[in-house]
């Protein structure tokens, strides 16, 4: 039943939930292939647990991170989805892992935000510029929050990107092509994953650190896509 040693690895990361109800075929596949992500996550002990969801809600996407209780969740909600076929469209079945492990990376990367403690904080040294004004605060406390999260998903989607670079730097290309794909064409300018300023500065990945840890080789192109930002 378990397609690798990683496998087996993610399993023993699903929640009591998850493991007292049967998988899934499609829900197998995007574990066996999000498992390199999640064995590395292990190793540096980020607590995480795998959910997945036995109905999909209309605006599920196929995996998402949430936190409850200082534990990440990873969630699959790939049930009756046709977000778990569209996100994938046009991509060779044979050429589709390698995508769902560098979203799995952008999950683990929010995950490791969480666990840091710097879960929607600024970098040293960095402070908020300029001054928003609106006659109704929730509107100001909405554009705030939507800053915050276009902060964290552009970190995450670098994550992705460095872990790519790392692991199969012979498909970056591929990857990064489809990731720009996805961020390009946005509903509202500046909106919570409108990441385009921080996909744009790792094109050719050049400006990734070397350490081989892609939640800090992120770092450097985070902080300089956050100046443009502003």
């Amino acid at each position: 039943m378990f397609k690798s040693l990683f496998a087996l690895a993610a399993l023993c990361a699903l929640s009591q939930a998850a493991r007292s109800a049967e998988l899934t075929a499609l829900e197998w596949r995007w574990i066996g292939a999000a498992a390199p992500v999640l064995e590395y996550a292990r190793s540096l002990r980020l607590p995480i647990d795998i959910i997945a969801q036995p109905r999909t809600g209309p605006n599920d996407v196929p995996m998402a991170m949430g936190f409850d209780g200082g534990r990440c969740k990873l969630v699959l909600s790939l049930r009756g989805n046709p977000q778990a076929e569209s996100v994938l469209s046009g991509v060779d079945p044979d050429a589709q892992g390698e995508l769902i492990e560098a979203m799995a990376a952008h999950e683990i990367g929010h995950c490791w935000r969480y666990a840091q403690g710097v879960w929607h904080a600024l970098p040293a040294g960095f402070v908020e510029v300029g001054e928003e004004r609106a006659a109704d605060p929730a509107v100001l406390a909405m554009s705030r929050a939507m800053r915050q999260t276009r902060r964290e998903e552009g970190y995450a989607d670098l994550v992705a990107l460095a872990w790519t670079r790392w692991r199969h730097p012979q498909d970056y290309g591929r990857i990064y092509a489809w990731l720009e794909k996805v961020r390009r064409d946005q509903p509202v300018a500046r909106n919570g994953h409108d990441t385009r300023v921080w996909v744009r500065l790792a094109r050719d990945g050049a400006g990734f650190g070397k350490a081989e840890r892609p939640f800090e080789d992120a770092l450097p192109l985070w902080r300089q896509g956050l100046v443009t930002d502003e």
